[in-house]
């Protein structure tokens, strides 16, 4: 029989609910034990999915009085770095929502903490498990559309409306290039690899009362001389997406994480073979739109729950490492600078 795996849950808010609606889908999960600075929220929680969970307000406690094989980490970004270090010094696994933290040298300490509790830091950079983007990412690397020279991404949302709660979003220490821009950030990566180098320019006309910029438009020089872009923008007034394009010196893909298919251009697909026929047939004229059914969810919070399972029970190997997450807050924290100073930055990888 299975291991069933016990979970602690702290921060049972919007990304809380997110991740205990997907787990009613993933076997071998018993979640004991719910946290969150409002305990109605933990409270309301458990009622809700039937848990028949301690619930708490101060995750220290929950922690010191439970055992747990793995502990979701959804909580206001700047308390990540303090939940995750307890949760792996407890002994538990941790998964902790994007981005990892607010600072590189946090990121280092929940680093540490995972070395020397010999325990699995994953992070949750959703694109990675994205339909449309793992889709696209499959298409790259089979070559269809040809050696990759620009790729751009865009994380346009509007806070306007949604603070969070006790205006978490509006914390001085959360550039929205670290909290929302970190999912364009960390895509672009997994797509072309790490960026060495970045330029950035940010403004602050939409939500002006508001402590931080909320338009960032970031350019990066990424391996094998390919250029990128990341727009964010946190007010913005559109509907949320990511729109995504991956330009290949045979064809370019146009994906976003909120439509039900992504778009192909490419020269004829004879000129490809098997491959390419066995997304959209033969003969296809060059440059026509070529649309690819994918499936829609933007927070797949499922296969990340899966994937963390797989890794403690079956020791496969996990895709958003508390290292990719680091990797990605570098770059982040790189385009901070530029467009603080008005200056190039290369991105630090160091820690």
């Amino acid at each position: 029989m299975e291991k069933e795996l016990i979970y602690g849950i702290i921060g049972c808010g919007s990304f809380g609910n997110i991740h205990m609606t997907a787990l009613k889908d993933v076997e071998g999960i018993k979640v004991t034990a719910l946290c969150d600075a409002h305990i109605e929220n933990a409270e309301e929680a458990n009622k809700k999915y039937k848990y028949n969970a301690k619930c708490y307000s101060d995750f220290n406690v929950m922690l010191d009085e439970n055992k747990f094989d793995v502990v979701l980490v959804a909580t206001a970004d700047h308390v990540h770095k303090d939940a995750t270090v307890k949760a792996l010094k407890s002994g538990a696994n941790v998964l902790c929502e994007k981005p990892m933290a607010l600072k590189l040298e946090e990121c280092k300490e929940m680093l540490q903490a995972e070395k020397e509790s010999g325990k699995l830091l994953m992070v949750g950079q959703i694109c990675r498990y994205t339909p449309a983007f793992v889709k696209a990412k499959e298409i790259i690397e089979g070559g269809l559309i040809g050696d990759l020279y620009f790729v751009e991404s865009e994380y346009a949302h509007d806070y306007s409306m949604i603070p969070g709660t006790d205006n978490w979003r509006m914390h001085p220490d959360r550039h929205p290039i670290i909290g929302g821009g970190c999912h364009a950030i960390d895509l672009l990566r997994w797509i072309a690899g790490n960026p060495s180098e970045v330029t950035a320019y940010s403004n602050n006309k939409v939500l002006t009362d508001w402590p931080i910029s909320d338009t960032t438009i970031a350019i990066m020089k990424f391996p094998n001389g390919v250029i990128g872009k990341v727009f964010t923008s946190i007010g913005c007034k559109r509907n949320y997406t990511m729109r995504s394009v991956f330009y290949g010196t045979k064809g370019t893909i146009i994906c976003d994480n909120t439509s039900q298919s992504l778009t192909l251009h490419m020269e004829k697909s004879s000129q490809h073979g098997s491959f390419a026929d066995g997304f959209f047939g033969t003969g296809s004229e060059r440059n026509i739109p070529h649309p690819i059914a994918v499936g829609v969810n933007n927070h797949n919070a499922q296969a990340e729950h899966m994937a963390m399972k797989e890794a403690i029970l079956e020791g496969k190997p996990l895709l958003t490492t508390g290292r990719e997450g680091a990797n990605t807050v570098a770059v982040c924290v790189a385009v901070v600078e530029s467009a603080k100073k008005g200056l190039p930055v290369e991105v630090d990888y160091n820690f």
